[in-house]
């Protein structure tokens, strides 16, 4: 049944320090004259408190599988991989912040304190095993984003960022809710292993009563990946939000949404059983269309962020590809995925950051003549374009191939077909910066500010791994098969 809970304690020790992390930045934060706008102390225990975080998690992974708090949360290797891209992911966001003038310099501290938060529910949210904590780790990501989403204060398009956010938020939590008490009603239990014990044995009358219950649970995860059609938000808040808060968004929650989505697909619908037909048919359905709707949507755009906006949609349509295929190669290349997704998201916003901070604005102009301004920045985010286009031998190719592998393999030809228009079409709207970076003459001599030896040294250090993962890649993958769930 699981661990007492004491003992259960010293299992759950990574999400601890992140807790006793964000504690301390809130006395911290208490302790600063309020006028003060130098809070060097902030960063360095945030650092501190992650980097922590970070070690231990890297020690879990070899460590067998266990349920602990009587069986609600269950610690594994998968979950502790998808926990550490999101520690990472982190750490990258908060520097950002911390160089970046979009985001108000009384505020940083303020998104140092509300991204441990989010990083908190997210790891909640990866390792939950049952509904309660499922929707308690959801809420606790989605709230405290919901305000991140406004730090601009002075700025509408933040305001609206944050409204519009909190609103999809709270219908979607609404239905998820109201899918949720239908599961119960049904199997009397909100413990996913005792779900995946029953759902094989149920009459055809309890399955039709679940399959739309379970779709509906799946509103407020869909939501939260936005995956179509509950991606309406992402453009509009990725635009309105600050620049770091976007690359936050772009990887914390999006990984976090991922990993229970996974783990609830291998958990409850590894089976052939008409609910786990319905439940894949229509992730394979919402995978096509994320695909195809954030790739296509993307081309049009004038702006950067919002150009990111929907490239990370269509990203989570491939990814959602890895959890269709139920099985293990998919979850390997999930994860792969993901890790390769982090390191190619924190460069393009870094630099779009920057460039951000010089002229005010991401529009696709002001990139243009990068090349002869900041050579070395340049080839990064071309590097970066390339990968997430999928071009060999970026990792971004690695990691695509990876999981149409795993799509092929389950002889899910049309999905495959789909996905490889969907990477040609991505390459265009790539290209098209790429183009004004290179090709086109600069608008001013201006430097870009921000852009020291330090940030272009960090920049330069991202994007080894970008490169690296592309033909290096097998130990990462080695390290990702063994990322396996614990399925009781």
């Amino acid at each position: 049944m699981g661990l007492n809970y004491l003992v259960s304690l010293g299992h759950y020790v990574p999400e601890l320090i992140v807790c006793i992390t964000m504690f301390s930045l809130i006395l911290i934060e208490a302790a600063h004259d309020k006028d003060a706008t130098s809070k060097p102390l902030i960063g360095l225990t945030s650092f501190i408190g992650l980097i922590s975080a970070f070690v231990i998690l890297v020690l879990n992974l070899s460590k067998p599988g266990l349920s602990i708090f009587t069986n609600s949360i269950v610690i594994d290797s998968f979950g502790t991989f998808a926990k550490i891209i999101m520690v990472l992911g982190t750490l990258g966001a908060i520097y950002i912040a911390e160089q970046s003038s979009d985001i108000y310099q009384k505020l940083k501290s303020e998104f140092s304190i509300m991204a441990m938060g989010v990083l908190v529910g997210g790891m909640l949210l990866t390792s939950a095993n049952n509904m309660l904590l499922l929707y308690i780790g959801l809420e606790t990501l989605s709230i405290l984003s919901y305000v991140m989403a406004t730090l601009k204060k002075n700025n509408e398009r933040s305001g609206e960022a944050g409204l519009k956010y909190s609103l999809y938020g709270g219908i979607s939590a609404g239905i998820m809710l109201f899918g949720m008490s239908h599961v119960f009603g049904v199997l009397g239990t909100i413990n996913f292993s005792e779900m995946a014990t029953m759902i094989p044995n149920l009459t055809s009358d309890q399955m039709l009563i679940l399959i739309p219950s379970f779709l509906l649970f799946f509103v407020g995860l869909g939501y939260k990946i936005a995956c179509v059609p509950f991606h309406m938000w992402s453009p509009d808040v990725y635009e309105g939000s600050p620049i770091p808060v976007t690359a936050f968004f772009a990887i914390v929650p999006k990984i976090a949404g991922m990993a229970v989505i996974a783990r609830l697909t291998m958990l409850l619908f590894n089976n052939d059983s008409l609910l786990s037909v319905s439940w894949i048919g229509a992730l394979s359905v919402m995978a096509a269309l994320t695909m195809t709707v954030g790739n296509i949507s993307a081309i049009g755009q004038r702006s950067v962020k919002r150009m990111l906006a929907y490239s990370s949609i269509g990203h989570a349509g491939v990814m959602l590809l890895g959890i269709v295929v139920v099985s293990e190669i998919g979850l390997r290349s999930l994860l792969f995925y993901a890790f390769t997704y982090l390191f190619m998201t924190l460069v393009a916003f870094y630099i779009v950051s920057f460039v951000n901070d010089t002229y005010g604005n991401d529009h696709f102009d002001r990139f243009s003549g990068l090349i002869y301004k900041h050579p070395i920045m340049t080839i990064s985010m071309i590097i970066v374009m390339f990968s997430l286009a999928g071009i060999p031998p970026l990792s971004g190719f690695v990691a695509k191939f990876n999981i149409f592998s795993a799509v092929v393999a389950k002889k899910y030809y049309v999905l495959a077909i789909i996905a490889g228009i969907n990477s040609v079409i991505s390459l265009y709207y790539y290209m098209k910066i790429i183009r004004l970076m290179v090709f086109k003459t600069s608008e001013s001599e201006n430097m870009i500010l921000g852009l020291t030896l330090r940030n272009q040294l960090i920049i330069g250090a991202l994007t080894v791994p970008v490169v690296t993962l592309g033909v290096f890649w097998e130990k990462i993958i080695g390290v990702a098969e063994q990322a396996t769930l614990l399925i009781q």
